[in-house]
């Protein structure tokens, strides 16, 4: 009997406790609603940003991690009376949303998220505003749902004077403790639940998308902020352990040439390093309706060393990440860009290397010198002169048929040049130099000065009408294919930057420089004209108007790794002679040229991490951000996973190396670019040499 009272009295109790705890968690929800409001909207558009660009949202880490950090910056809204808390949640509302607008045009332009290093280079934006604006779409501002979701509610709020009624009782101070107290413990939680594999991505950073799909984008956001006061403080903090790494890396690399073909096969010529704005492989020998996009490149191509698997490695300083790679073989920046933040390293450098052999070595560019911070870091770099826009005759009337996209049209710009070239060649000492290219710069808009070029397609096409001998009538039919479309002014850009190249070469064979010059053309990065243009490129059905369906046999997919595998540019090595006549498909990137140039011109290095491209290395890139590409396979660092690129069988011990090898080569990069270790270590081995000696 006394059992079934206590077990009866038990049960009232567990009921009492229960409503108290429902009624607890009904005035929580009543009188916490903007809080609530923000934090559910908030988290929503950085579930959207993350479906709208990587595509991967299955991922509920993210939405614990947006959570853990929205949560504690609205936890400081309880510091606010309540009649006052309704600003303090929009202005966070309104910078969550430019948060996400931001990132989601930053990375339809740049597939990539945006970096708070990046506050320094804005300044560059109003020279390629036309590009980012070109890019703007209706869609961006769908996340102005947050701010506006909150307007809303506080206006249905105040009619019912929900701030007067909680403010009566509101313990600010109680509830801004226990919210961040919670938040914080949540992020205790997930810091100590890290794997080793997480841990390491985050603080490295050298996959974005990874960290904004595993972790959110507020927690993206502020782990990208504490990555970009590390040129600040990092030269302070780590020096031993990356130094310790540094050397042991170099004491077991191989400095030995390895003699082939192509050895001293250009000692003592000159060199020219064409840097070719947007050019991307895919228009080497492109037709459309029977125009010739490059039909200049398709020639050089064929006469000289054409390197047909060619891959720029770029972070978020595009062509600035091509020229540091090019010139070091090192790896861009994760955090910032190099040209920017750690433009007053020493650096051993391609031109460097030419200026010990007797070369005076120079740069001309019809932009600004300061754009990308280019009149500083050349100084670094090696450069005995910049010829920057002041250098040359550049319209200021935009109308001006010399003036396309950026500035100088290419046309204009191969024209000035040639008159430096030629005292320079007279000279007598030898030149290497980087001449950069303008014209192919996006958006591709100012189609006028391009050229007449007509992708319109004209065919006949029956009408369904039957004349008297039952013999269906045809008409000719004119549909406008790749007219008014960015594939289309973008094949029509890199058609007149052909034709500026071709007029350049003209000039070079009449001035007589073939017989002592060495032309390398390179393509910068991709076009970033994403996968919707090159559909329509290669999938558009001129009889139906359209995109052919997938069942078609002749359609061609861009899933992620195809698109990512068509990102390559062209690298041609060309003399006036038929001597270098060849393709090399393996895979190559931008970190490969400067040993492959040292070893045609003669010089030795120490401090690269690409190889020469005809050494018996096995070939590898490594991109910025962990991916890894091989003759083999490719490797996507943020989903973990491979294609095979041929029928041989891949072990997973084979996938193990080309990780390793790429954290190893990444972190070694990024430890002489951020301590300067070329510099420092080399002064410390020479003070050791000296107390030797003194001893």
């Amino acid at each position: 009997m006394f059992k079934d009272i206590n077990k009866k009295f038990k049960v009232e109790r567990l009921k009492v406790a229960y409503k108290k705890l429902l009624r607890k968690i009904r005035k929580y929800f009543s009188t916490n609603i903007l809080f609530l409001t923000y934090l559910i909207t908030s988290v929503f558009i950085s579930f959207l940003l993350r479906y709208f660009t990587i595509g991967i949202i299955n991922d509920f880490k993210a939405i614990f991690c947006d959570l853990v950090v929205v949560m504690l910056l609205g936890s400081f809204g309880y510091l606010v009376k309540p009649k006052h808390q309704f600003k303090y949640f929009l202005g966070l509302s309104i910078f969550n949303t430019f948060l996400c607008i931001l990132n989601h045009i930053y990375y339809t332009f740049y597939m990539s998220f945006v970096s708070v290093s990046l506050l320094g280079t804005l300044s560059m934006l109003g020279e390629v505003s036309d590009s980012v604006t070109n890019k703007l779409e209706i869609l961006y501002f769908i996340y102005l749902i947050a701010p506006l979701m909150l307007i809303v509610v506080n206006r249905f709020l105040s009619k019912r004077k929900y701030h007067f009624i909680v403010g009566k009782y509101e313990n600010g101070k109680k509830m801004f403790i226990r919210t961040s107290l919670l938040s914080f413990i949540c992020l205790v939680f997930l810091l100590t639940t890290l794997s080793n594999s997480e841990g390491s991505r985050l603080v490295k950073q050298w996959n974005r998308d990874f960290i904004v799909q595993r972790f959110g984008l507020y927690f993206y956001t502020a782990n990208d902020f504490i990555q970009s006061i590390q040129p600040s403080i990092s030269p302070m903090f780590g020096y031993d352990s990356a130094a310790k790494m540094f050397r042991d890396f170099y004491s077991d690399k191989d400095y030995t040439k390895n003699k082939n073909e192509y050895t001293d096969i250009f000692k003592g010529k000159n060199v020219i390093f064409i840097h070719g704005e947007s050019i991307q492989n895919y228009l080497i020998d492109l037709e459309v309706n029977g125009i010739e996009i490059t039909p200049n490149l398709n020639k050089i191509a064929h006469e000289g060393l054409y390197f047909s698997s060619f891959y720029p490695q770029i972070s978020i300083g595009t062509s600035s990440d091509t020229e540091f790679t090019l010139s070091t073989s090192l790896l861009p920046s994760s955090s910032g860009t190099v040209f920017v933040n750690y433009a007053n390293r020493n650096y051993e450098t391609i031109q460097k290397k030419f200026k010990s052999l007797g070369y005076y070595t120079f740069s001309m560019h019809a932009n600004a010198a300061s754009y990308w911070n280019r009149e500083t870091m050349y100084k670094s770099l090696g450069y005995d002169k910049f010829y920057a826009k002041d250098s040359f005759i550049v319209p200021e009337d935009t109308d001006d048929a010399n003036f396309i996209g950026l500035g100088l049209s290419d046309k204009s710009f191969f024209k000035q040049i040639m008159p430096i070239l030629e005292e320079l060649r007279n000279s007598e000492q030898p030149f290497m130099g980087t001449v950069i290219t303008l014209s192919n710069h996006s958006p591709f808009a100012d189609v006028d000065k391009y050229g007449k070029l007509d992708f319109s397609i004209t065919f006949e096409k029956g009408t369904g009408e039957f004349d008297n001998n039952g013999v269906e009538i045809r008409e000719t039919v004119t549909v406008p294919y790749l007219e008014n479309t960015e594939m289309g002014n973008y094949l029509k850009s890199a058609h007149y930057a052909d034709e500026a190249l071709g007029e350049f070469f003209e000039a070079l064979k009449v001035s007589g420089m073939f017989e002592d010059t060495v032309i390398v053309f390179y393509g910068d990065h991709e076009s970033k004209l994403g996968k919707k243009n090159l559909s329509l490129l290669y999938n558009y059905d001129p009889m139906t108007e359209s995109i052919k369906s997938e069942d078609d046999p002749t359609f061609v997919s861009f899933d992620n790794y195809k698109y990512d595998l068509i990102k390559n540019t062209p690298l041609i090595i060309w003399t006036g002679d038929d001597t270098l006549k060849r393709e090399v498909t393996d895979v190559m990137g931008m970190w490969d040229v400067m040993p492959t140039i040292a070893n045609m011109f003669g010089f030795d290095y120490k401090y690269a991490l690409g190889n020469d491209i005809f050494s018996d290395n096995e070939k590898l890139v490594v991109f910025p951000n962990g991916d890894v590409l091989t003759n083999k396979v490719f490797y996507n660092n943020l989903r973990d996973e491979y294609i095979p690129l041929t029928e041989e069988p891949i072990d997973t011990q084979y996938i193990e190396r080309l990780k390793e090898y790429a954290e190893v080569r990444l972190d070694v990069s990024k430890s002489i670019i951020v301590h300067d270790l070329i510099e420092k270590e080399e002064n410390n081995l020479e003070r050791v040499i000296l107390n030797e000696k003194d001893k």
